[in-house]
């Protein structure tokens, strides 16, 4: 019996994981969920955005899939927190182009990986009404790990991948050293500290300015990019915007104890209970958790089921240019996965 912390969260989080619970259980998985709460109405039923016995419920069982939290002003992020408890310290982020699917480009495949755990994001800030001061923090071991494990997903996509590819794996380094110098310049000599380790991948590094670019000029030649955590949480949302949008950009967010998995496009109040959100990047997620889980066989069944749904584009949510709810695009996905079987 595989353990899953099941948080919907709000809006159509609770749509996007109804979906990817129905196609799991649709799936040969001897899956117990435990039910958990975050988010909005979590604040407005229980004076918290994410409760203690959530972070517990987490913590004790083998992945945790989350649908999407509202914003709460003044409160914690429950997806941020979660990720901090938890030290999943790495956002893994594909970027793919899908037959099927209007975007600007139809030959992406690569993956950001973002560092998850400090930065920014450390949630250190002070001031007043006149000054505010945010501390940003990067350390060698957060920004050696992350970096290891940008390596091994570039050799894991290059053993994936052997027979569409030429050449040696590529991992870039994105950063901002030239301005910050301590902080950027610490977390790219970590980089090429931890590259010397790796002389079978190609390695290269630019400046985040110069990275945003990139992905409108030539993002066709980034195979890895591994960064620190805003410079990823701004770029891999701008990626997504070159293969359809956020409703096909799933998320993995990987520790050495635990993985948490999510859909990146928020919980959409304007569209919530409608039933017409799309679950293609939740479908997605629940694909990277079961390589989590080394379920690989079943991840690559519905990542191949998936793409039929949207090659096919016969059942389509409207944000893709169809008619269909969610659990219609859902059920075809499983339709799919039957005739894989």
């Amino acid at each position: 019996m595989i353990k899953i912390a099941r948080i919907d969260g709000d809006g159509i989080g609770k749509e996007v994981t109804e979906a990817g619970v129905h196609i799991l259980n649709s799936m040969d998985l001897n899956i117990d969920f435990i039910e958990a709460e975050a988010g909005r109405e979590c604040f407005d039923k229980n004076g918290t955005t994410i409760p203690e016995e959530t972070l517990k419920i987490a913590k004790k069982t083998k992945a945790t899939l989350f649908g999407a939290s509202t914003s709460t002003p003044g409160e914690k992020s429950p997806i941020i927190t979660l990720r901090q408890e938890l030290d999943v310290y790495a956002n893994l982020r594909p970027v793919k182009s899908f037959k099927g699917v209007k975007c600007l480009f139809d030959d992406l495949d690569f993956l950001i990986v973002r560092e998850n755990t400090e930065g920014l994001y450390s949630r250190q800030e002070d001031g007043d009404e006149e000054q505010a001061v945010a501390k940003r923090i990067i350390t060698k071991k957060a920004s050696e790990r992350i970096s290891k494990l940008a390596f091994e997903q570039a050799i894991k996509r290059n053993e994936d991948r052997k027979e569409d590819i030429e050449g040696k794996p590529l991992v870039t380094c994105v950063h901002k050293a030239n301005v910050l110098k301590k902080t950027d310049g610490l977390f790219k000599k970590a980089f090429y500290d931890v590259a010397m380790n790796y002389p079978d991948i190609n390695t290269n590094n630019y400046f985040v300015d110069a990275t945003a670019m990139y992905l409108l000029t030539k993002p066709q030649e980034f195979d890895v990019i591994v960064t620190t955590n805003l410079f990823g949480d701004i770029l891999s949302d701008c990626a997504a915007g070159l293969v359809g949008g956020l409703g096909l950009a799933p998320s993995g967010n990987i520790g050495d104890k635990h993985g948490l998995f999510e859909p990146v496009h928020g919980s959409a109040p304007d569209i919530a209970g409608q039933n017409i959100s799309n679950p293609i990047a939740m479908t997605l997620s629940v694909a990277m958790m079961l390589d989590y889980l080394k379920e690989e066989y079943l991840a690559n069944n519905l990542r191949i089921a998936t793409e039929n749904v949207l090659k096919k584009g016969k059942v389509l949510t409207p944000d893709l240019g169809g008619k269909n709810k969610t659990m219609d695009v859902a059920n075809e996905i499983i339709k799919e996965l039957e005739l894989l079987n």
